[in-house]
């Protein structure tokens, strides 16, 4: 039987594809980036030392959010890829294969995120009142993150398998949970004991664990398509492990990469004030309404990519790439125009200080000029990820997240005081995005080849 024919990542038209399948995830990132936003937002009520303290964690949080998600692109390329070749027999055994990873992540990652929190937070503030913050809401989301790593590793597995609205009732449920808990655990509502940052940190993982729960139990089940087989050490060889890190190492660095981006800006904008710190942490949470959304996209197209290159099928993969770049480029085109329009309103949600309104509405309009050109750089990473070649995607996201951004602020600021801190941004996203689009040039055109191997 032709799988390419029979599957529908195969056969069906592209766009209303790529609409099925990049939506829902769209809607669950968006859901998803609530978890950081909502508790900022509570926290800001307490104090801006407590929206500090949150923003300072920022980075090491999203570690663990990196390996889950490098994790699980990895799992996703690799059951895709191979179904589309017709593999199935090593696409079945990768649910069991990703759980026991799933564990082993997880107790490497408390472990040393743990270790290295008190070492962190002296790096950014010497305050002993915000310092005690972040020990209290980083040791907490970082204990007991398995919750985010086994809802994101049944996330990329019911993905690979083209299963996108379970994700979302997934996010969903612990969003709300979080939501909810969040007033009652940070302020001591309905006789809760008041619990400050600590009850943010609290909300946020319970409502991780509650759906990490649920979607481990969708995957034993079988809801992805794709048994849950006993565990058989078997199953991990050389080969299989070198599939699957060849793309999770890369995309995992490439998650992690923001909080290299967020740590080191920090530090260059600590030496102009601490409320330009915070603003750019407001700044990183705003500007994920703008990211997610397109993120989901990438999530809806990975299988899609992966599924065709595995069937050797050029037309239809290049019709993806072409159909999410022109719905990521509207995407962040809105999310720039609000920027340069409405800046000061969007801002307030956060905090009405002043300072933080004036000073956040230059770099919401000067770091908003780089949204479109971002676009590129997002849906080729994805694209090189989904035809399990890590290393050319690792290379998009350094560039534009480490590479250029960190030595131009650094320059700029020299010249430019805090405006050229904030000018960094746009100006790496624009020569980045001219670097992204000759290596997709040149890997399309390696494709065409007849001798050119797909596997």
């Amino acid at each position: 039987m032709n799988t390419q024919n029979t599957n529908p990542l195969g056969s069906r038209p592209m766009l209303p594809l790529i609409v099925r399948m990049a939506v829902p995830p769209m809607f669950s990132m968006l859901l998803q980036s609530l978890y950081n936003i909502v508790d900022s937002i509570f926290v800001a009520r307490l104090s801006s030392g407590a929206l500090q303290a949150v923003s300072i964690i920022y980075p090491i949080q999203n570690l663990s959010l990196a390996l889950a998600v490098g994790a699980g692109v990895g799992i996703n390329s690799y059951i895709a890829r191979n179904m589309g070749a017709g593999r199935e027999e090593a696409a079945k055994d990768a649910p069991a294969v990703s759980m026991v990873l799933t564990a082993v992540h997880y107790i490497l990652l408390a472990s040393v995120s743990c270790l290295c929190i008190p070492a962190f937070v002296r790096m950014f503030t010497g305050d002993p009142a915000i310092q005690s913050m972040c020990r209290s809401y980083g040791y907490i989301v970082m204990a007991f993150s398995f919750g985010q790593l086994f809802h994101i590793n049944a996330e990329k597995l019911l993905q690979a398998t083209g299963h996108m609205t379970a994700p979302l009732v997934l996010v969903l449920i612990g969003c709300l949970i979080n939501v909810v808990l969040d007033p009652i655990m940070i302020f001591g509502l309905f006789g809760f004991p008041a619990m400050g940052v600590a009850g943010a940190a609290a909300a946020t993982v319970i409502g991780q664990i509650i759906s990490g729960a649920i979607g481990t139990w969708l995957i034993a089940r079988g809801t992805c398509g794709l048994p849950l087989r006993r565990f058989r050490r078997s199953m991990i060889s050389r080969q299989v492990l070198r599939q699957i890190y060849g793309v999770a190492i890369p995309s995992s660095m490439i998650m992690a990469l923001p909080s290299v981006l967020v740590a080191g800006l920090n530090r260059i904008l600590a030496g102009f004030s601490e409320m330009a710190v915070t603003v750019f942490g407001v700044y990183y949470k705003l500007q994920t309404f703008v990211y997610m959304p397109v993120n989901g996209l990438v999530q809806g197209i990975r299988p899609i990519i992966a599924f065709n290159y595995g069937a050797g099928d050029l037309e239809r993969e290049k019709a993806s790439i072409r159909i999410s770049l022109t719905i990521s480029a509207v995407i962040m085109a809105a999310g720039a125009l609000l920027s340069q329009v409405i800046p000061v309103p969007v801002l307030r949600i956060f905090n009405s200080d002043p300072e933080m309104l004036a000073m956040g509405e230059t770099a919401l309009r000067i770091i908003s000029i780089g949204f479109v050109p971002s676009a590129l750089s997002l849906i080729v990473s994805a694209f090189f990820e989904s035809i399990g070649k890590g290393l050319p995607s690792l290379s998009v996201t350094l560039l534009r997240q480490l590479i250029l951004v960190l030595p131009l602020a650094f320059l700029f600021s020299r010249s430019f005081a805090l405006a050229g801190v904030w000018a960094a941004l746009p100006v790496s996203e624009l020569l980045t995005a001219a670097y992204t689009a000759a290596a997709l040039v040149r890997e399309l055109r390696r494709q065409k080849r007849p001798s050119a191997s797909l596997d």
